[in-house]
């Protein structure tokens, strides 16, 4: 029976509507029968990669001491786990309630996690993607603490009121053995002991276990007995040196026992040999107590209180919310505990103390302490711990202290875990970039690590990579609110910064009267970067920041001691006038692109008479003056990128500028273009000067119809375009930065902070939203190619700019460079959002550029890198069109015919959302255009047909840090900022799809664990070592009973036997069942098989052990007994 493929069908369909809805010229659509598409539905298919990042609001953390796995829970019920470099991996609970706690099940691949929603989870870490394999659902009591002794399948669970129960994590079923908070506390205690905060077995003897209330009470429980062997009750009067001091009877005070206030207690730590523990109070004490001696404990500290002298009660302190106890074979022991500062350190960051013999270290953290973990060597918690790490998970960061040397200094983190470190404004992804790049990259970022690490490894150092077969280079940009760029290598589904860039360095920090001027346009982050444009080829690198500024940089391998940074200043307005009569005081724009030249620098074409530098105007408003100061002294730029050019947009009659939403550069040409509501600006960066200078209403020609809107009459334009140096002078820079001091009542409009209009001139205004450089031709009919920009604007408007380049070499520098404006090209719903240009046989026609070469270097060797530009361009013959403009909009897509102008194609994207990110992407070896909607579909149109290839509801938009993110790449990439520290990478390919198995990391690995400790000749024979106890035959259904129905639900994860059952249906169901059914004949047939032999081993050493009694006794007498 031939297989149905729907796919295909629906690709018929598609291409049919497609075609339909084209209405595509005769001579265009003769010319575009001939493109052959390979790109088919089966070609895509939408799914999560990796997630790279710390993780968003942790909450709970795990170790694993022989995997050498590290967990990690967060408030979002998402699971990060991490291994060695690399090695990393997220899971997402289905209720996305937070994660309380973890526990690992030592070198057995599983985790138990619990959850806010009183569920407790099992999950299987023994495959690729971890899947639970069983859930439990407790209905009338909330968890609030749970333990998993080491080598143990029955994990007990405290509850709010103070019971514990007891869960088989092989079956995740409730035992009938139940401790009941009433039979824990003394009979005479008239009030609740409150929840379990604490539960903790005898590392010395499994069958004792420690019970921690919230009250303050701590009880020895003996599990055989059912009953509470010790009780142990620490209260203020214990504060005191002169033993305890008895409290008036009849307090009605909740926290009151037997007419003592018990200290709440927040945790417990044992000693390895099991005859001490210690407790953290909420008053910031540590109490001592030895097993058998419940009376008073041992010793009471206050590791950061004043200790007074006269006897009297030492200060509170805050409360010590965790301590853990660690002993050396060959020292003293370490005590490692959180909070407990005195309440007099106001302000102070949160520190961890680390305390060991009579030295106190108190290590202050960058962030809040979540939690803590002491890595020992050892998982058996009766032998010697030998501590020789800490790892302390902070609310935004994760750090690893190393306890084996003096001063404990921190171990350098491998992972991605710095993506927040301000946050991410801006991303840019990739994929398939030159070779050569990423060891560039990361030559010039390796020295701008940080010096003083441990020198040992990475301690956490489970799992093994994957073994995928792409090896493509991948590289992130991400641009931050401080002004950083971060490059990152994404190579292989793996994560690692390569190099950092400050953008903030360039410019003087600004003073507390300076501060307003900024203000008027940003309210913070004076420096964030809003977009950015890189060329991987030519490593030219463009960014625009938040004060409507554009740097430049040109990267090297060289340093240069001292520059001074070039700075440019262009008068960017929106001013509309009547074309038949310009304004003389204009910019002069060629009229066609094989003119003499571009306009004389603005230097020249203004009177001398007007200032470079900012002033007042006589009704007091600001004018020239740009939002930021240009640093005036010379700038040391290391190896990496260096600063060619500064671009800053000025103040305009007392309006601040706005925020530049559209940037390109292109090497070959030597041009940087930007846009933003009041036009757009050309600049050549190689000359320093400023080509043209338009309104967005300016681009179109004077034949078509445009609804300008009504302004005032302007007045005299001033410079557009003034190249000043940094170094102007101490006045000239502090006049330049005031805020304005015009009265509010003279201006016609009521202007916001962010903005120099009200929201609804600024919404009507037609901004210019993209840029693309192309070689193609200007007008209608045009023969020959010429360089050219195309432009994009919020309104859907396509217009073109044809750039006339001087021949390259020394003439490049020193004759103008043509600009003009030709017109519209298309016009399409919604605002154009990315734009390319198709050769006649589809192929992808990428922008110029030249060849990377050192700009430090010696000048031949700049000239054997450099790639010369041809003198002549290839032309379209007879009048045919030959190449297919790609245009792409909020609403539509459309594909335009060149040099013709004509509609190809067309297709409407969406018509109840709108698309947020467009690119055209390369898969497969052919070319596509991918949408991200706000609707959450991620779609894809084939190329030039645009048919549609793909549609899925993936995401829908929550938050607008995704649409700020969202990016596609080649190859079938994509990556988002799905948290405020996190990525998440996507792939809509479905080779990906198909190897994803094997490029994911294996988190366990089989490893052996390690031998017990040798309890030693006189332990064994004395009864010294440690004592085991028969959990199953204690907690079992046989001695213990069931538990109540109606107490826990037992819910079958997807990854289990039960799951499957569930999920086997359809014509292959039955077999599918026949094959779980034979999977667990056998897997019981094994537990039988297991078992007897156990039960063979059991009886045999039971024959020894009387058969040496036998000898042992046989020839004594009764009195010798």
């Amino acid at each position: 029976m031939k297989k149905f493929n729907i796919r295909k069908v629906l690709d018929g369909l598609t291409a049919v509507s497609s075609s339909s809805s084209a209405a595509a010229q005769t001579g265009a659509s003769k010319e575009n029968e001939a493109v052959q598409e390979n790109l088919q539905s089966e070609h895509f298919q939408l799914c999560k990669t990796v997630r790279h990042g710390f993780p968003h609001q942790p909450s709970s953390m795990a170790f694993d001491p022989v995997q050498k796995i590290l967990a990690i829970g967060t408030l979002t019920g998402a699971l990060r786990l991490f291994g060695r470099a690399g090695v990393e991996c997220y899971c997402q609970h289905e209720s996305a309630a937070a994660v309380i706690q973890l526990q690992f099940l030592i070198n057995e691949g599983a985790l138990v996690s619990a959850l806010a929603d009183d569920s407790v989870h099992l999950w299987n870490l023994r495959q690729k993607i971890p899947a639970i394999l069983h859930s439990l659902k407790f209905n009338r009591e909330r968890i609030t603490y749970c333990h998993l002794p080491f080598q143990s399948k029955w994990l007990y669970i405290g509850t709010e009121r103070g019971n514990i129960h007891i869960v088989n994590v092989e079956s995740f079923t409730l035992s009938g053995y139940v401790i009941m908070w009433n039979k824990a506390i003394e009979l005479s205690t008239k009030t609740h002991p409150g929840p379990v905060v604490h539960i903790s077995d005898n590392p010395m003897d499994e069958g004792k276990l420690l019970i921690g209330f919230e009250c303050g009470v701590v009880v020895l429980w003996d599990l055989k007995s059912k009953k509470a062997d010790y009780r142990y009750n620490y209260d203020e009067g214990l504060l005191l040196q002169e033993g305890i001091q008895e409290v008036k009877e009849g307090s009605k005070d909740g926290t009151f026992c037997r007419s003592r206030r018990f200290l709440a207690i927040h945790s417990v730590a044992w000693h390895h040999e099991g005859k001490q523990f210690v407790c953290s109070h909420s008053d910031g004490t540590l109490t001592t107590w030895n097993i058998r001696a419940p009376a008073k404990p041992a010793q009471i500290i206050t590791p950061h209180g004043k200790q007074p002298k006269d006897g009297k009660k030492p200060e509170p302190c805050k409360p010590i919310l965790k301590v853990e106890y660690k002993t050396t074979r060959a020292g003293d022991p370490f005590m490692v505990l959180s909070g407990g500062l005195s309440y007099d350190t106001v302000g102070r960051r949160a520190c961890l103390t680390v305390m060991h013999g009579k030295s106190t270290a108190v290590l202050e953290m960058d962030f809040p302490i979540v939690d803590f973990l002491t890595l020992c060597e050892t998982p058996y918690p009766n032998d010697f711990q030998e501590p020789y790490a800490v790892v302390v998970l902070l609310e935004r960061d994760l750090v690893l202290i190393d306890l084996g040397q003096i001063g404990y200094p921190i171990f350098e983190n491998p992972y991605p875990l710095t993506i927040h470190e301000s946050p991410v404004t801006c991303c840019e992804y990739f994929a398939d970039c030159p070779a050569e790049l990423i060891p560039a990259l990361y030559s010039v970022g390796s020295r701008q690590k940080r010096q003083g690490f441990s020198k040992k490894e990475w301690p956490i150092s489970g799992g093994n990579w994957g073994q995928g077969t792409q090896s493509y280079p991948e590289i992130i940009i991400t641009g931050h609110a401080d002004g950083s760029i971060k490059f990152w290598d994404a190579s292989a589904l793996m994560l690692q910064v390569l190099y950092k860039l400050k953008t903030a360095k360039v410019f003087e920090r600004a003073r507390a009267k300076e501060e307003r001027a900024i203000a008027d346009i940003v309210e913070e982050d004076p420096f964030a970067i809003q977009t950015l444009c890189w060329c991987p080829e030519s490593r030219m690198l463009c960014v625009a920041g938040a004060s409507a500024h554009v740097i430049v940089y040109r990267f090297s391998k060289q340093e240069v001691s001292a520059a001074d940074v070039q700075l440019l200043e262009v008068r960017l307005q929106c001013q509309l006038s009547d074309v038949d009569s310009p304004d003389p005081g204009g910019e002069q724009t060629p009229t066609s692109p094989a003119s003499a030249g571009a306009p004389p620098s603005p230097q020249e074409t203004e009177p001398a008479a007007q200032p470079s530098a900012g002033s007042n105007s006589s009704d007091g408003s600001r004018d020239n003056i740009p939002c930021l100061q240009v640093r005036g002294s010379a700038l040391k730029q290391s190896p990496g990128y260096q600063v060619e050019l500064v671009i800053q947009l000025v103040w305009v009659s007392g309006e601040p500028p706005q925020q530049i939403t559209s940037l390109a550069i292109n090497s070959s040409y030597g041009l940087v273009v930007l846009g933003n509501s009041n036009g757009l600006a050309v600049v050549d960066y190689l000359q320093k000067t400023l080509l043209l200078n338009l309104g967005t209403s300016e681009l179109y020609s004077p034949s078509e119809p445009y609804q300008r809107q009504p302004r005032s009459p302007r007045k005299a334009r001033q410079p557009s375009g003034v190249l000043c140096d940094s170094n102007d002078g101490p006045n000239a820079s502090e006049e330049r930065c005031k805020s304005p001091t015009s009265d509010p009542k003279d201006n016609s409009f009521s202007r916001s902070r962010s903005s120099s209009v009200t929201s609804i001139d600024r919404e009507s205004r037609e901004s210019v939203s993209s840029f693309c450089f192309c070689e193609t031709f200007p007008r209608k009919c045009d023969s020959l190619l010429s360089p050219c920009v195309l432009v994009g604007t919020t309104q859907g408007g396509v217009m073109m700019v044809a750039v006339s380049l001087p021949p390259s070499g020394d003439q490049r520098l020193l004759q103008p460079v043509g600009i003009s404006s030709c017109g519209t090209v298309a016009r399409l719903k919604g605002g154009i959002l990315t734009m390319a240009l198709l050769d006649a046989a589809g192929g992808l026609l990428p922008s110029s550029h030249e060849p990377w070469y050192d700009p430090n270097a010696a000048d031949d060797e700049k000239e054997k890198c450099r790639r010369r530009r041809p003198s002549s361009l290839p032309s379209s013959q007879d009048g045919q069109d030959s190449q297919l403009a790609i245009l792409c909009s909020e609403k539509q897509a459309k594909v335009v015919a060149m040099p013709s102008q004509t509609r190809v194609y067309k297709h409407n994207i969406t018509e109840s959302s709108f698309v947020l990110r467009a690119d055209v992407v390369q898969m497969a070896g052919a070319n596509c255009i991918a949408c991200f909607c706000a609707n959450g579909h991620i779609m894809t149109l084939s190329l030039p047909s645009l048919r549609p290839l793909l549609d899925v509801n993936y995401l829908p938009l929550t938050d607008m840090r995704i649409a700020r993110t969202f990016c596609f790449s080649n190859l079938g990439q994509a990556l988002y900022l799905t948290s405020p520290t996190e990525v998440q990478r996507i792939t809509y390919s479905q080779d990906t799809c198909d190897n994803l198995q094997e490029m994911l990391s294996e988190l366990f690995t089989p490893v052996e664990t390690p031998e017990a400790p040798n309890r030693g000749f006189f332990k064994g024979l004395f009864g010294g070592g440690a004592q085991s106890l028969d959990r199953e035959d204690l907690f079992g259904e046989t001695s213990a009973g069931k538990a109540s129905r109606s107490l826990a639900q037992h819910i079958p994860g997807p990854g289990s036997m039960e799951g499957m059952k569930g999920a086997a249906s359809g014509v292959v169901g039955d077999l599918a069942r026949a094959r779980i059914a034979l999977d667990e004949r056998g897997q019981k047939l094994g537990e039988l098989e297991e078992r007897t032999a156990a039960m063979m081993a059991s009886a045999e050493s039971f024959s020894k052990h009387a058969h040496d009694m036998m000898v042992k006794y046989k020839d004594k007498k009764w009195y010798q007994l």
